[in-house]
C-alpha cells in the first residue's frame, strides 16, 4: 500500500480514487463527489480508499476499528465509506502523467 502526495494530486497504488488540489485551493477526494476538504482530511479519505481497496472489510476485520475512526474524521460510518469507495472513481479526472499525456484516455475528450 503506497500514497503518493504531491501538491497537487494524490494516488495510491491499490485504489483507482485520487484526490487533487482544486483552484479553491481545496481538494476534492473521487469518492466523495462533491465535498471540497483540507489537505489532511484528503489524506485521511485516500488512506481510507487505499486501506479498503483490496480487502473484505467488515464489522469482525482487525481494521474495522480504524476504518471506523477514519470514517468518522470524515463524517460518515465506517459502511459508508466502504460503500462508497466500493463505487468507480467519478467526477474528478486522472491527473496528467509527467510527459503531459492524461492516464485516463477518455479525459482527452
Amino acid at each position: 500500500m503506497t500514497l503518493t502526495i504531491t501538491d497537487t494530486v494524490m494516488t495510491s497504488d491499490q485504489s483507482a480514487h485520487t484526490a487533487r488540489h482544486a483552484p479553491s485551493g481545496r481538494w476534492e477526494v473521487s469518492w466523495l463527489p462533491g465535498q471540497i476538504l483540507d489537505r489532511n482530511t484528503a489524506i485521511t479519505a485516500m488512506i481510507l480508499a487505499d486501506t479498503t481497496a483490496e480487502q473484505d472489510l467488515h464489522e469482525g476485520h482487525r481494521l474495522w476499528p480504524h476504518i471506523q475512526g477514519w470514517a468518522a474524521e470524515l463524517g460518515l460510518t465506517g459502511h459508508d465509506a466502504v460503500a462508497r469507495m466500493s463505487q468507480p472513481p467519478g467526477g474528478i479526472r486522472s491527473p496528467q502523467k509527467q510527459d503531459g499525456e492524461r492516464t485516463d484516455p477518455e479525459a482527452a475528450e
